[in-house]
């Protein structure tokens, strides 16, 4: 059962890892538009990179501590 959370915890964590690569690109683009507007809401695409990446730390290290049970 370990050995089952675990590697669902890692397919996690690569899903939360490409997400943020994709949410800095998307939020790359969105600040290129220019005005206030377009700076929120790249902004607001760096926020979720933020989340993702602390997530996806999470969940690796669930991995790393369940991969030896």
């Amino acid at each position: 059962m370990a050995k089952a959370i675990s590697n669902f915890a890692l397919i996690l964590a690569a899903l939360c890892m490409l997400g943020a690569l994709g949410s800095v690109f998307v939020g790359m683009i969105r600040a290129g538009h220019g005005g206030v507007d377009g700076l929120r809401r790249g902004n607001q695409m760096m926020w979720w990179r933020v989340r993702l990446q602390v997530l996806a730390v999470g969940l690796a290290a669930v991995w790393y501590f369940l991969k030896g049970a």
